[in-house]
């Protein structure tokens, strides 16, 4: 199985990064969680600092499944400005691979970037002006899937969100496990 990439920079919301990786490990998916500053440790936007596995100068992403960007402020706004990452999600997407982003950064990272061009998404209310500048559909569901995109409106979707790519992934029938093992009620079809 290919190897899914969380990037964290400095503010990232700990819930929607933390919480992905658990539930894409859970389901047996390989995450390695990225700086893309130059140390590893970096602490997010309510002070609680992790320690990534790798750091974004410097790692190979060859083999890359899924690119996902969680939110917080100003964490999105670090990865918006992030020009190794934009360049790398750009062509990681138009090589046909697969990126998912949660609460500002489908607005702040991905749209400007235009990945979401005729795409229906979700992000953090207040960043709708922007997924649907950038010619996407802004649908304001907490979870949205259109092809090879998957977006997330804010920390209380991370479980759905999380559930979403996994299912993607691993299929339906193990994320609905992972699911019920957390006690979570989402169904899958």
């Amino acid at each position: 199985m290919k190897r899914s990439f969380i990037f964290l920079a400095t503010g990232f919301e700990e819930i929607e990064a933390l919480g992905t990786a658990d539930i894409l490990r859970r389901s047996g998916m390989e995450v390695t969680l990225v700086s893309i500053h130059k140390e590893r440790m970096v602490t997010g936007a309510h002070g609680i600092t992790v320690a990534a596995d790798v750091v974004l100068e410097g790692a190979d992403f060859s083999d890359s499944d899924w690119l996902i960007c969680p939110g917080g402020l100003p964490g999105a706004e670090h990865l918006a400005n992030c020009t190794a990452l934009g360049k790398m999600l750009t062509e990681h997407y138009d090589n046909g691979g697969r990126v998912a982003a949660i609460c500002a950064s489908p607005g702040m990272v991905l749209a400007p970037l235009g990945l979401l061009k005729g795409k229906k998404a979700t992000g953090y209310p207040g960043f709708e002006d922007a997924i649907n500048a950038s010619g996407g559909s802004a649908t304001g569901a907490s979870v949205e899937q259109d092809g090879r995109i998957i977006t997330g409106n804010g920390p209380s979707a991370t479980f759905a969100f999380a559930l979403a790519i996994a299912a993607a992934t691993v299929g339906a029938d193990k994320a609905q496990e992972v699911a019920k093992g957390m006690l979570n009620n989402t169904v899958f079809k």
